[in-house]
Parts: C-alpha cells; structure tokens; sequence
C-alpha cells in the first residue's frame, strides 16, 4: 500500500532516526544486554539482510520498552529493504513498524502505560527484533478482544479503510463496492469494513484461497482476477455498475475496471502494488465518476485528534465483534527473509506477522 503509508512512514523514520545510532553502536545497556534484530546494512535484494545481536538501546525518560511476541510483515517492509520505496531510511537500520507485546521498563516521565501492559505500537522502524524501545505515545494498550497476530497488523490496513470509507467517500449503506487485490491484508480491511458499514462488498482476488478468504470476511460474491474480466463481472454483479472501486492495486487492472463505475460512483486511490494507473480522463467525465486520493498516513500527521478519534472507534468495532482482524500466518523471527519473499511474491492470503 506504497501511497497513503508514505508519508506517516516518512515521519516515523525522521523520528527513529536519532536513535538508530545508538541501536548500531556499542552504547549504553539495560539490564536486557542484547536483542536479535534484523538489519538491512545495505539496499538490495532481500537475502542482503541478516540477523544480528545488538547492544539493547537504553529507555530514556519519555520512552517505554516492550517485549515483542509479534510484529506485522508489511509490503512497503520489502520495498524500504530493497531501496525501492519513496523514503529511504538511514543505514543501517532495522526493519518492522508494527509490534504487539509486553511492556518491560517505562521512562520516568511516562505515566500512560505501565510494566506488565499487554501493547501495540506503530513504531516505524525497528519491530523486526525481540525487544523495542520507542516513545509512550506510540503506545497503545491492546484490547482482550484481539490476539497478539491481529494486534500487529490491523492498525496500517483498518485505518486505511476507515479513513478511506468514511472520511473520504463518506459511503452509503446499501451501495456495492469492488475491492481490488481483496486476498491481502489491506484488500481484506476494506472487505471487513465495507461490510461493517452496509455496503455490498466484490472482492477480487488471484487465488481460490484468498477468494475464499474474502468471503468468510463478508464479500457477497468474489472474482477470479487471473482469469475472469473483472470489469464486466463487477458490473454483472452490481446489476449495472458498482457505487465504489477500492483500489490498493493500481497498473492496468485499476485503470480498467474505473469502466464498472456506474453514475456518480467514485473510485478510491489506495495504492500502487501493480503500479501507478494511469486513468483516462474521458472515462472520469462519463457518467460523473469522481477519483478520490486516500493518503492517511499525510492526513494523521496533520490531524492527531481526529485520528486518536478514528482508531478509538476501529478498536471499539473490534471489542464488540462488528470488525474482525485476520488471524495471520506466522513466521519466527529468524524466517524473517523468508517470511518477505513470500509476501513478496503474493504466496500468502491475508497477513503475516514474525514471532521472536
């Protein structure tokens, strides 16, 4: 999902980066004298990376640090590895920017999380490890509802469907929407949330057990995009045309299936997995059709209140059972190679997390 996480990654990195020397170097330890982190000392293909034995960085006054027992594999993490992505963090550095765990140690000016704490945190950089250190408020007490597994992937994927749905397209109960590339994590958000909110959900995905994954989601019907056209199957399927096209996808596939909106339907911008579209204006006149941008990782930067607001509610969705996570596919840490490539090379329906 390389557009709307860019910038919130970007902040993260300028934030991780003061502290990367410290976790590279032979500096002040805790009472924990080492953590086994992977580390990318240069970009590359992924088989570049290695996993080290560090020097466990020291918790300062506003930081706390956590126990890992799972941290969220994302794309972007293979992109940023391999120098590919739009930000290009400092080397070395570690990769991981979603953890759940247990707080270990806290800072003597934090007072919003304590010792014992059962926690997810978005924390940029340095996830992919058996221990972190990151700010407090980064922090965020996990609710019983979820496993450590869904802790550590709904966050990027839920909120950038919320934010996509009502924030952006603000969608109407009763409507249909296709979802594009609806096997992976953040495909199936969408489906999950499409469904919480009324909405008529088409998943269309590459494989029969993706598809079948989307439906247990809430997809009334699914598409095979390997070999069905998905255009005129959507369209078929929404007796017509579809209300919205959710689009994490992009490359060819985006550009031709913004044919299946109907009138006034409007297509939202997620991603850019397939490549960047590249969409004729014609097809936007016709019949009214609106391109709608979904860049949440800009939006929370400038919206910090709206956005402690926005995952207060996901988190309440999911206590009371309207939103439900995939459980994902786990990998141990020292799999953490292989756990990228398969991603990489879309073998795996849903998410996966590495567990130290």
């Amino acid at each position: 999902m390389r557009g709307s996480f860019r910038r919130c990654l970007a902040a993260c990195v300028e934030h991780c980066a003061d502290c990367l020397p410290t976790i590279s170097s032979s500096g002040p330890t805790s009472t924990v004298s080492r953590v086994r982190t992977l580390v990318c000392n240069q970009f590359g293909p992924l088989d570049g990376l290695v996993m080290e034995d560090q020097p466990t960085p020291p918790v300062g006054e506003s930081d706390v640090r956590i126990a890992v027992t799972a941290c969220g594999v994302n794309f972007v993490d293979a992109l940023l590895c391999e120098g590919k992505y739009q930000v290009k963090p400092p080397l070395p550095f570690r990769p991981g920017s979603e953890v759940v765990g247990r707080i270990t140690e806290v800072g003597s000016a934090v007072a919003t999380v304590s010792v014992g704490d059962r926690v997810f945190a978005p924390v940029g950089l340095g996830g992919f490890a058996d221990e972190v250190v990151t700010h407090s408020l980064r922090v965020f007490r996990s609710p019983d509802a979820m496993s450590d597994g869904q802790g550590a992937t709904f966050m990027q994927s839920y909120l950038t469907g919320w934010f996509a749905l009502v924030n952006r397209a603000n969608v109407e109960a009763g409507k249909t929407m296709l979802v594009l590339g609806a096997g992976g994590g953040v495909g199936l958000a969408a489906v999950d949330l499409g469904r919480a909110l009324g909405l008529r959900v088409i998943a269309a995905a590459s494989s029969a057990d993706k598809r079948e994954l989307a439906a247990s989601k809430g997809a009334f019907a699914t598409i095979d995009s390997s070999s069905e056209d998905v255009k005129e199957r959507a369209k078929e399927l929404a007796g017509g045309g579809i209300d919205y096209l959710y689009d994490p996808v992009g490359g060819d596939l985006g550009a031709t299936c913004l044919r299946a909106l109907g009138e006034d339907g409007q297509y939202l911008v997620v991603g850019f997995v397939g490549g960047i579209q590249s969409l004729p204006a014609n097809q936007v006149l016709l019949r009214n059709r609106r391109i709608t941008g979904v860049d949440w990782g800009a939006w929370v930067g400038r919206h910090p209140k709206e956005h402690q607001q926005m995952l207060k509610t996901v988190l309440e969705w999911i206590a009371d059972g309207r939103l439900s996570p995939v459980e994902p596919k786990s990998y141990p840490l020292s799999e953490a190679v292989q756990a990228l490539t398969d991603m990489q090379n879309r073998k795996i329906a849903g998410k996966v997390i590495l567990v130290p």
